[in-house]
């Protein structure tokens, strides 16, 4: 099994490439066990979320 920090390895480089699907097998039973982890990456969602919305409104104020 991962440790939470290869998890949390994974989580971030999931957000530049795509996983293999050993990887993502690995990355769920994890997740499924570790509350952290699961926050750790709910959190990294947001904030990507939050990144996304911010430059869409910098551009469109920029117009």
């Amino acid at each position: 099994m991962l440790s939470c920090k290869e998890v949390t390895h994974l989580l971030s480089e999931s957000q530049d490439r795509k996983l293999t699907l050993s990887e993502k097998m690995h990355l769920e039973m994890h997740l499924a066990m570790c509350k952290g982890c699961t926050n750790f990456k709910s959190q990294m969602k947001f904030l990507r979320e939050a990144c996304k919305r911010y430059v869409k409104a910098q551009s469109s104020v920029d117009e």
